[in-house]
Order: structure tokens, then sequence, then C-alpha cells
């Protein structure tokens, strides 16, 4: 069972996300939060495996909601809803620790379907919004790679590289003409080495850093 913390500010809009979400078999909404700061405390209670996560929110936003829950070490993956299909909002929430991104008029089989990913320890990071972040992480100061990166073997970073670039899973496999099952094993070490929790955070550190600047982007 996969369960889901809803936070959004307004009423009708959890009762929608409740209803589709609940509809879903193997899927069950475990708490509701008006702000970000009740959704803090909730995610700390009650442990959800997802919480889908509203931008604008009173009081306290969602992407410092986001920001909180992944320095406090929770294990609950965030998911964002906005209508606001904005540079700056997909840039900020990826960088505070979502794990992925869902305008809130997407299909509900798409918002299903993200949660399912999220909660089974991928990230959903589409070409589209790797293009978007890629162009905000070169108007920031480049950060100093951290040191673990010396253990990554050459073709750990072949496929950092392709990550980092957008590719999936698959279009890793076949650029470096691997099986689908050792890209996964790949990514694993790669995550553990660095101590990242996903490949999101996997393709801030490589922009945050310019680990590979100049490399082709989708």
């Amino acid at each position: 069972m996969i369960t889901v913390l809803l936070a959004d500010d307004q009423a009708l809009v959890r009762a929608g996300f409740r209803l589709i979400v609940e509809l879903e078999p193997g899927m069950e909404v475990v708490g509701e939060a008006a702000d970000g700061r009740e959704a803090v405390e909730l995610a700390r209670e009650l442990r959800p495996d997802v919480v889908l996560m509203d931008i604008r929110m009173p009081g306290l936003d969602g992407i410092e909601a986001t920001r909180r829950l992944a320095q406090a070490g929770s294990s609950a993956r965030v998911l964002v809803l906005t209508t606001f299909d904005l540079d700056e909002y997909v840039y900020e929430a990826l960088r505070a620790g979502a794990s992925g991104f869902v305008l809130k008029d997407d299909p509900p089989e798409q918002l299903l379907g993200a949660i399912r990913i999220v909660a089974g320890g991928d990230a959903l990071l589409s070409p589209a919004i790797t293009k978007r972040v890629i162009k905000q992480f070169t108007r920031i100061p480049q950060t100093t790679p951290p040191k673990q990166l010396e253990e990554l073997t050459e073709r750990e970073l072949e496929v950092f590289r392709l990550i980092a670039r957008g590719l999936s899973n698959a279009e890793i496999g076949q650029e470096l003409y691997i099986s689908d099952t050792t890209v996964k094993t790949h990514i694993t070490h790669i995550l553990q080495k660095l101590d990242l929790r996903d490949r999101v955070q996997a393709v801030v550190l490589a922009y945050e850093t310019g680990l590979f600047e100049g490399v082709e982007r989708r």
C-alpha cells in the first residue's frame, strides 16, 4: 500500500486529489495539510511514502516545506504540484529536494503514475524539465565537486553524464549498449557513493558543480 499525504491550501483541491488517489487500488490518503508547516508536521508524524505538495500555500510554502523535510532526513518522497509551469518553480522545488514535478491539470492517470514512480524510489524528471533546470544552473555560481566523485568508476561517470542529460534508463542502456538491469545497478552505486537519494539530486549536483559542463544538452 502506497501512503499519501495531501498538502494544499484549498479544501476542494484536496478533496479532488483524495478521490483520485483512494479510487486507485494500492493507494491510501493518510492525511491532509492546509499549509507547508502542517505538511512538515504531518509528514514527520504519519511517515507517508509520498507527499503531494502544492507550491503556493500561505505561511510556509511548498518549496520551503520540501526543503525542511529533506534536511530532516524524511523518508517521504515529495511530488510537487502546481498550476504554474514556470522555470523558477521547477528549479527551486527540485533543488529543495523534490523527487518530481506534476501540474495540477495533468490527467489523473499521469498523477497516479507519478506517485508510483516516486514511491518506488525513482525520480520523475522528464527531459523537458531537465532542460529548464540546466538553464537555471547556468546562471548560478558553481560549487566545488564533492571528493566522493573520485570513487566513481569510468563507467559510472559515463552513466552519471547521461543522467545529467536527462536520459531514461532505457536510453542510457541503448547509448552504452548495456542492459536496463546493469544501468539500474550503476545508478544505485552512483547514488550510494555520492550520498544522494535519487537521480534528481544527481542532476542538481552535476549542474551546481559544472561537472559535465559542455556536454550535449537535450
